[in-house]
This record gives C-alpha cells, sequence and structure tokens, in this order.
C-alpha cells in the first residue's frame, strides 16, 4: 500500500496494536499522537502550521479527533501526487473515519483494516480467548484487562461519540446485547429491560459497530423460492470480550454454558472476517433463513456462480442430521444452476479422526481447515 498511494489509512477497533505494529515497521517514521491533548490543540489552533512541521513518513495516531486535517491533507497530496507512502493515517472509529477518507482522500488512500489475531496467526486464540494481543498476554488475568478495556471504551469512545447520560445503562446494555449474540437484530427487545427507547440503541448500536466491536450480518437474498427473513444478526466481533460480558471465566464455564453454540458460531464468522480484512477486503458473510424456519449459519459467495453455505457444530462427533438443512437450501438453489460447497465445521478430536459421516456431498472440517481452504 505504501508503494502504491500517497496516504495509507489503517483502522480497526482500540487495543488490536495498529501503533505497535507501525512502530516496527516504520522504525523511522514521525508520530504524532492526536489523543495528546496539547497535540489536539495546536492542530485545531493553526492546521496549516502544524502540517508544515512534519517530516516523512509520519503516522498520525486517532486522526478521527481531528478530521479538518483530512482537506489539508488531500490538498499536499494533490500537489505532489508522485510521492507515495507519505502519510500513515490511524483511527479506531471505523465509521467516523471512513467518512472523512470518503470526502476527502477517495483514489489517494489505500485502506487497511487491523483485527485482532485470528487463530491462524496465534494458537492461543480460543473461543474463549478472543484474540486481543493484551488480553493473550495477560493470561489468568484476561478478565482484569476486559475489565479495564469496556470501562475505557465507555467513557474514551462512547462519550467522544455521542452524549451517554448514564453510563452505567450503556455499560448494562452491552451486557443485554451479549446475550443477543447470534439472533436476529430486535431493538425494542433489546430496548425494554434497560427503560431506554429503540432509537437510543439504534444510536448505541451504531456506536459499537463504527468501533469495530459488532458487525451486523445480513441474510442471503438470492431466490430460493420461498419467502426470505429479511432482519440482521448481530454478533460480537470478538469472543474473549463476548465471554467477559456474559460472565464466562473459563473455558470449562463456556463447554457448560448455553451461549457455547453460538459463541462457536461467531466464532467462526469472526474468523471469515479477518480473513477477508487480512486480503485487503471488505468483510462479506451472510446467513440464511426462510419464514419456514430453514436457517443456514453461514453463506459466501466468494465468485460469480459458487455458493458456499457451513454450519458450525461445536461437537467433535458429528452426523448427517447436523448437515440437513444445508442440504435443504442446497437444493432449492441448484436451481439457479450454481456451484454449491457445503462445510460442516466443527471441533475435531484430539486424534484428528473424524468419528462419523457429515451427509451427502458435506465435507466436515475445522475452522482453520475452512478458513485455509476458503482465503489460504
Amino acid at each position: 500500500m505504501l508503494e502504491l498511494f500517497p496516504a495509507v489509512v489503517l483502522t480497526g477497533p482500540r487495543r488490536t496494536g495498529k501503533t505497535f505494529m507501525l512502530r516496527n515497521m516504520l522504525p523511522d517514521a514521525q508520530y504524532v499522537m492526536l489523543e495528546d491533548p496539547d497535540v489536539l490543540l495546536s492542530v485545531k489552533a493553526d492546521p496549516r502550521g502544524f502540517l508544515d512541521e512534519l517530516s516523512f513518513p509520519v503516522v498520525i495516531d486517532e486522526i478521527q479527533q481531528a478530521p479538518e486535517l483530512f482537506n489539508y491533507i488531500r490538498s499536499r497530496i494533490d500537489s505532489s501526487p508522485g510521492e507515495k507512502g507519505r502519510w500513515i493515517l490511524t483511527g479506531s472509529q471505523e465509521v467516523l473515519l471512513m467518512r472523512s477518507v470518503g470526502e476527502s482522500m477517495a483514489g489517494r488512500a489505500g485502506i487497511l483494516r487491523l483485527s485482532p489475531f485470528a487463530q491462524t496467526e496465534c494458537t492461543k486464540v480460543t473461543p474463549f480467548s478472543g484474540g486481543y494481543p493484551e488480553a493473550l498476554a495477560a493470561g489468568r488475568n484476561a478478565s482484569l484487562w476486559y475489565s479495564s478495556y469496556v470501562q475505557t471504551y465507555l467513557e474514551r469512545d462512547v462519550r467522544s461519540v455521542i452524549a451517554v447520560k448514564n453510563l452505567m445503562t450503556f455499560h448494562r446494555f452491552l451486557r443485554v446485547l451479549a446475550t443477543r449474540h447470534g439472533q436476529m437484530m430486535n431493538k425494542t427487545d433489546i430496548a425494554a429491560p434497560l427503560g431506554v427507547s429503540v432509537p437510543t440503541i439504534t444510536e448505541w448500536m451504531n456506536v459499537l459497530e463504527m468501533s469495530g466491536l459488532i458487525v451486523k450480518v445480513a441474510p442471503f437474498y438470492r431466490n430460493a423460492g420461498k419467502r426470505l427473513v429479511k432482519t440482521p444478526k448481530v454478533y460480537f466481533l470478538d469472543s474473549g470480550l463476548l465471554c467477559h460480558l456474559l460472565g464466562i471465566r473459563s473455558d470449562k464455564e463456556l463447554s457448560l454454558s448455553p451461549f457455547a453454540g453460538v459463541i462457536f458460531e461467531g466464532f467462526v464468522i469472526s474468523e471469515i472476517i479477518k480473513a477477508q480484512h487480512a486480503l485487503g477486503n471488505e468483510g462479506e458473510v451472510y446467513y440464511f433463513r426462510d419464514e419456514q424456519g430453514l436457517e443456514v449459519d453461514i453463506v459466501l459467495s466468494p465468485q460469480a456462480g459458487r455458493v458456499v453455505l457451513a454450519e458450525c457444530k461445536l461437537s467433535s462427533t458429528i452426523s448427517p442430521s447436523m448437515s440437513a438443512s444445508m442440504r435443504r437450501l442446497a437444493l432449492a438453489l441448484d436451481k439457479e444452476k450454481c456451484r454449491i460447497d457445503m462445510r460442516l465445521i466443527h471441533t475435531p478430536s484430539p486424534t484428528g479422526r473424524i468419528t462419523s459421516t457429515a451427509g451427502e456431498g458435506v465435507r466436515a472440517c475445522s475452522t482453520n481447515e475452512f478458513i485455509a481452504e476458503m482465503f489460504g
């Protein structure tokens, strides 16, 4: 990206390691931290003078704090369009950042997203641990790290975007939303126990989405001859944060939790999105459900004329009944003359052997095997 574009925008949730990575990749670059109050005051007072003092390449961290800089940076890029890799801009509030990038930096900036670690990058990543580097490093103290992360997030990101009158209510909202992980979005159902309005829930969910903490998975709309459900599902992108919000404190507690299956499902979806981001692509994953109750966890369309269906099962023992929904949907989609692949993603046994069949036309695989097949 640095060789192709005058500017590179690096976004992703807080504490995924954006600044750490850049300091190791670009040790000689100048670093400007806009969360430093003195630096931000200088930018607001004299943006031109601030930019005049920079040396290149320069990393401007959390640039969404001063969106007015984008127009000045664009002007300087346009005056020297042949100079590549001079501006590296980072931010943790993705929607606000990308809005400014779209308005001011179109065609001038390459865009990358840094997610928490994927399981293929770090073997410590599990559905219980999640992928935040500092949480993994904390080991048994990960719960303390997540507590601090949630508190910091409430105080910094939320208040910087919206005026939350009662942070305790927002904290309760996070925990209520965690119990709806993997369910179709019902804002009224979330608003009722909190005593807030549906527009407030909409605003709060937008904050979580723009900060990279949740993702809305849209339904797959391709005509399969049925009336389709069109409501998105909501997932937390990091399963470790989700387990913390649900009060799950160990792998054993997770295995006994009624949320274990949907946490594994969300973990697989998160790994898919991480793999897509690692390739510089948008995170695109869908689910299928119709009004008759036919439902498939994951639908991907990696190429034109090809559809991949996947079911997630937190079990080492598999059976054809686990893939019944996929096979029913495949029969309906087959009328559209597209190639259909079916995968049953499960937790392999310690021996690595599959203990029974996954069903006709269905291949059983682990999460990592699925990621390697789709994106390796």
